[in-house]
């Protein structure tokens, strides 16, 4: 009987205790801040993170996993007799997965039982593909049936968020300074989702309860009449207001799963403190 090994990268932001039970494993994405180089939600946590946000000086940077690290995680599990299926962060949104073709190759003929997906989304829309497509290896599917139908995952799955300030928006060169002090002035929170596998803004609210409100109006709309639906909130350094989200969205959509999970340190360099989000899934 063959065995089966599932690999993805911290941006999926997975609960451990997921990760633990069905044996996935999370390769970390890189922080670079200064001189000091750190591993994704191992050298740092986020709450680490954020709270030497608040003072330092200089501002972080970030890195994809490189090639070597990617072939350092696959051959191994190769060598133990596992056929490996690798779920990434968009490649519209990271050179994760092209690290990961590279550290296949390097494999040699080993690298041919590993199988690579671009999952087109990040954060627990990432997630939720990785433990659909673990689960489904579980329950006796091959690689080769999981991969095809992860590779169509991404048209079930999505995410939207509202940021608490512009200014690290402004800061990764995403938006311009213009845009940035008027949306401070006006006390805009931008929405925004997956599209396309990348990250676009849709709306623009004014208050941060609003944007919350508004946030879940969307992915009920989303996710109206779907089954077996699946809801996690995610945040930045903001527990509490993730948590009014996540208890609102399961009185409202009925989900059979539910999760709550925090930003990143990587991607949280991008958003700031303060994100507040959903992610869902459906069949």
């Amino acid at each position: 009987m063959s065995k089966f090994a599932v690999v993805t990268d911290s941006t999926a932001y997975i609960p451990t205790e997921y990760v633990g039970k069905h044996n996935i494993t999370v390769a970390p994405q890189i922080l670079i801040w200064g001189n000091e180089t750190f591993r994704d939600g191992i050298d740092i946590r986020s709450d680490e993170y954020f709270s030497r946000l608040k003072t330092s000086k200089v501002m972080p940077s970030t890195s994809q996993v490189s090639p070597a690290s990617m072939q350092s995680i696959f051959q191994p599990l190769v060598d133990q007799g596992f056929e490996v299926l690798g779920i990434f962060i968009s490649s519209k949104l990271s050179g994760t997965l092209q690290s990961a073709i590279q550290g296949k190759a390097s494999m040699g003929t080993a690298g041919e039982k590993v199988t690579l997906v671009d999952s087109q989304s990040t954060a627990m829309a990432l997630g939720f593909q990785v433990l659909a497509a673990a689960r489904a290896l579980e329950a006796g599917a091959t690689i080769k049936e999981v991969a095809a139908l992860t590779e169509k995952a991404h048209e079930k799955t999505g995410v939207l968020f509202a940021v608490d300030t512009l200014e690290f928006l402004h800061r990764g060169g995403r938006i311009g300074g213009a845009q940035r002090y008027i949306g401070a002035a006006l006390n805009l929170k931008p929405i925004l989702a997956l599209k396309e596998g990348k990250v676009e803004g849709i709306e623009r609210i004014r208050t941060k309860g609003k944007a919350h409100d508004r946030i879940l109006e969307l992915v009920a709309e989303k996710t109206k009449g779907k089954s077996n639906v699946r809801i996690a909130s995610l945040h930045a350094n903001a527990a509490d207001d993730a948590k009014i989200l996540l208890d609102a969205a399961a009185r409202k959509l009925n989900p059979v799963e539910t999760l709550s999970t925090e930003l990143s340190p990587v991607v949280g360099t991008h958003t700031g403190p303060g994100t507040v989000g959903l992610a869902f899934m459906f069949d």
